[in-house]
């Protein structure tokens, strides 16, 4: 009974938080991408890693245990955050403005807790459930100069699809196709030339792409000994839960961080270690 109480409470708390965990977490690994050793996100050692996220909270729900383990063994992260996420609440006495702070706030506390600096999150700072309507060439654009400029060894970002386009909820259809495009701007000048002729931002070839919230994940990334940092990290996103998402207060109950812990456990790979699946994607 008591398992039953504790599976419903899980439930509704992963119901009350609207923003990534409707995503497909936790799809199915299908056709699984034969990648050495050294190539593995798991070994991976001073590389620069380059992160595009619709809002600030989808990178850590769906990829903080990597973020995490990426930082342990001495990468570097950079996050771009495409929209402010004002909009999130049922408090009605919440406003857009204040909203937005409490965002950039608990992002940077999730941030912290996974080893990530305040520099090296990039706020683009769109309104929440607009970017589709924002001009995509100036979007491009922007997601371009940051590949540019960091160079990175690899870009995650929500799967675009492969075969065909993959069905996102709002920001995440923009953010995941926009920074696909992105990588085909960042490789050829002309595209936006005022990048090298002002900026001396040099063309650059995306050499690998892994997509979270993938439908047909091929990779998946052992995180077993980062579910602590991740489950504090998602709990650090606190307005995104009940009770704050109806009634803001900055607090999370210590009985929600035990209900969060639990959920980041759920996703197992085959010998029963916990993981986070991407879709890898090689340049062609």
């Amino acid at each position: 009974m008591k398992r039953f109480t504790v599976y419903c409470a899980l439930v509704c708390l992963l119901w009350a938080a609207p923003a990534a965990l409707a995503q497909p977490i936790a799809a199915p690994l299908k056709n699984p991408a034969k990648v050495s050793a050294a190539d593995r996100v798991e070994n991976w050692t001073g590389k620069t890693v380059l992160i595009f996220t619709p809002h600030p909270d989808d990178d850590t729900f769906s990829m903080g245990g990597t973020i995490a383990r990426l930082v342990e063994k001495g990468n570097t992260v950079q996050i771009v955050i495409y929209t402010n996420d004002n909009k999130g609440s049922k408090d009605l006495e919440m406003t857009r403005e204040r909203l937005a702070r409490i965002r950039r706030a608990e992002e940077e506390e999730a941030c912290r807790v996974l080893g990530v600096p305040k520099d090296n999150i990039h706020w683009l700072g769109y309104e929440d459930g607009d970017l589709e309507y924002a001009d995509p060439h100036r979007l491009r654009g922007e997601a371009c100069r940051f590949i540019k400029m960091y160079r990175p060894d690899a870009v995650f970002s929500p799967d675009p699809g492969a075969k065909w386009v993959q069905w996102h909820k709002t920001d995440h259809r923009m953010a995941a196709n926009i920074t696909k495009d992105a990588f085909i701007a960042a490789e050829w000048h002309l595209y936006y030339p005022q990048q090298l002729l002002d900026e001396g931002l040099k063309p650059y070839s995306v050499p690998v792409a892994y997509y979270y919230y993938s439908q047909e994940p091929n990779y998946e990334v052992d995180i077993t000994k980062e579910v602590d940092k991740k489950a504090a990290a998602a709990a650090a996103h606190v307005s995104q839960f009940e009770p704050s998402l109806s009634k803001y207060t900055p607090d999370m109950a210590e009985s929600g961080k035990k209900l969060i812990h639990a959920w980041v456990e759920k996703t197992k790979g085959e010998d029963g270690q916990v993981v986070e699946r991407f879709r890898r994607e090689e340049s062609p």
